[in-house]
């Protein structure tokens, strides 16, 4: 299915998913844990120290990357991660719309998942979850940070990178929704100077708003890569 919003042609998750803007997008293909272009860098925060804090609670301490591209940072991670001796305490899971992996072996505590963040279903809470530049090519965006927010923990943390502009109402006007304040209505924290997005906590997150589709033409946002702008209209 397609809307229109003015010459704006809109597309549905089906028909984004096929876009060559998302399907050519290779801004997380081979982003490593760590360095100048990791992880830490990009969400500020360190992952392995986030898991190893969370070792010592019952059951196993979960990650999930959303939009993980090859998978080469929890590879990385599974490995370090076994090599201390926490493969017994650990499980991670890497979910990516495009089945191109890191060659294995793995740890049995890691697997990837091809999926969409719209559609996919885990089964289980996270401690942690973490996106870098995936929300970027995401549809309804929205959407999927609602889905997010229910596959937390009681504490568990959510951290993505995230441009508000990117959400846009139907008029197309750049200023977007007022999401800021949406956003920490909904219990997410947004840092617009490094464009963060985060959560503490699983909830049950509703915008009230209703996606109308996404333009896979928006041009590049403050990346410098194209990106996808998200449009909706306010629920009545």
């Amino acid at each position: 299915m397609q809307h229109h919003i003015g010459v704006k042609r809109l597309l549905d998750e089906a028909a984004l998913a096929n876009s060559s803007v998302v399907a050519n997008c290779a801004m997380n293909r081979e982003r490593s844990l760590g360095g100048s272009n990791g992880y830490g860098r990009e969400l500020g925060i360190d992952v392995l120290a986030e898991l190893d804090g969370r070792t010592g609670a019952t059951g196993p301490v979960r990650w999930l990357d959303v939009c993980c591209g090859s998978g080469r940072a929890p590879a990385e991670a599974a490995r370090l991660l076994a090599g201390r001796g926490l493969a017994d305490r650990v499980e991670i899971v890497g979910l990516d719309l495009v089945d191109f992996f890191v060659p294995g072996p793995f740890p049995p505590f890691l697997r990837f998942v091809t999926g969409s963040v719209v559609e996919w279903a885990p089964g289980v809470r996270f401690d942690l979850i973490t996106c870098v530049h995936g929300l970027h090519y995401v549809g309804d965006k929205l959407g999927a940070l609602s889905r997010i927010a229910s596959w937390l923990t009681g504490d568990g943390l959510f951290v993505a990178n995230f441009d508000a502009r990117s959400v846009r109402p139907a008029d197309g006007a750049s200023t977007g929704l007022r999401l800021t304040a949406q956003l920490r209505a909904q219990g997410f924290a947004y840092d617009s100077a490094r464009r963060r997005v985060s959560r503490r906590g699983c909830g049950d997150v509703r915008f009230p708003y209703r996606y109308l589709g996404a333009d896979d033409h928006a041009g590049p946002n403050y990346t410098g890569q194209p990106a996808v702008d998200s449009f909706y209209e306010p629920l009545t």
